[in-house]
């Protein structure tokens, strides 16, 4: 990987392009102005992630309490919108429908790859000492490894949803990383904020109409479902805090979350959890991608008060993870968690 590639996420997720490209069609005004010029970026939780020191994992417990149910629970959200069901197995058997049909040979794709390729399937990316459950998206029939982390139930992949005609916050604002489509059988999708909140179907609420998006304030619900699965939600920041607190605080949580292969320069982790974050990179100003085995974002649903939005950050060199301020029209990952 060229030094340039590695900078540009960095850039674009730690701070921002300083001479971002404009880019993209205004096709829906629900969401925002999404091809503005780059807003600067923050940390959340500390005034500057690259300024942190890493702290040792010697001696800390790197596992939290992971509680699992062989049983099969069907979910049925009561709102209309979120009528359809999701199926949702603990601990089963069932295997992955995003899984090619032919078993994967891990330990011979993994060979001689000490960084990150995106020849390597997902699966091969997985805790193999973690029993993971499995959830369908009732949507379009793609099934996700799942896993319990203390109260909180998670996905352990990132969401791969890409159905623009009944969700169209998606049109133009989704893509697989390096527009490669096959990329997205491994990363899953790079979301705006705006496609992840489904801020179309927020401004065309009845009841509450909101116009959300780059550049933009708005009254969000408490609970965003945005464009995860029925029964599951985007994650605002107390629930990423509260998964932080579950594994010993956001200063070894970075170590925890990340998967124990595909990061570079000996940037892996102990995927303690089961979480497997993957180093997926971004999309930033300009329609650039970067950062592929060197960072991952995850968006939340928790608005900043000038526009921005925050996401939870990864970086290959550092055992913390962050509550980052972040640029909407940017494309990141989504994970979703359980109602």
């Amino acid at each position: 990987m060229t030094l340039s590639k590695k900078w540009k996420l960095k850039t674009s997720l730690r701070g921002s392009f300083a001479t971002a490209a404009i880019s993209g069609l205004l096709l829906l005004a629900a969401c925002g102005d999404d091809s503005s010029s780059s807003m600067g970026t923050e940390p959340v939780d500390n005034p500057s992630s690259s300024s942190i020191v890493a702290e040792t994992l010697d001696g800390e417990d790197s596992s939290s309490s992971v509680i699992q149910s062989s049983s099969s629970v069907i979910r049925s959200d009561s709102d209309v919108d979120r009528s359809s069901s999701s199926s949702v197995i603990l601990g089963g058997d069932e295997e992955s429908s995003n899984s090619s049909s032919v078993e994967q040979n891990c330990s011979t794709l993994l060979e001689g790859k000490t960084g990150w390729s995106w020849d390597v399937p997902k699966e091969c990316r997985l805790n193999p000492d973690i029993t993971y459950g499995t959830m369908t998206d009732s949507r379009d029939g793609q099934t996700y490894k799942i896993i319990k982390i203390g109260d909180q139930t998670w996905m352990a992949e990132n969401l791969n949803y890409a159905d623009s005609i009944n969700t169209p916050s998606l049109l133009e604002r989704s893509w697989c990383y390096d527009d490669v489509a096959a990329n997205c059988d491994v990363a899953g999708r790079l979301y705006t904020w705006a496609a992840a909140i489904d801020s179309v179907k927020l401004a065309t609420d009845a009841d509450n109409p909101q116009d959300c998006g780059d550049g933009k304030t708005c009254s969000l619900p408490d609970t965003v479902y945005g464009i995860c699965p029925p029964g599951w939600h985007l994650p605002t920041d107390t629930e990423w805090h509260t998964l932080f607190t579950e594994v010993s605080g956001y200063s070894i949580a970075g170590m925890i979350f990340k998967s124990k292969t595909g990061w570079d320069e000996n940037g892996n982790g102990t995927d303690g959890v089961g979480f497997s974050a993957l180093p997926v990179g971004g999309r930033g100003g300009g329609g650039y991608f970067g950062g592929d085995g060197y960072d991952a974002g995850f968006w939340s649903a928790t608005e900043g008060n000038d526009g921005g939005t925050d996401y939870m950050y990864l970086l290959y060199d550092n055992k913390a993870a962050y509550l980052n301020y972040g640029i909407k029209y940017h494309g990141l990952s989504v994970r979703c968690l359980k109602d």
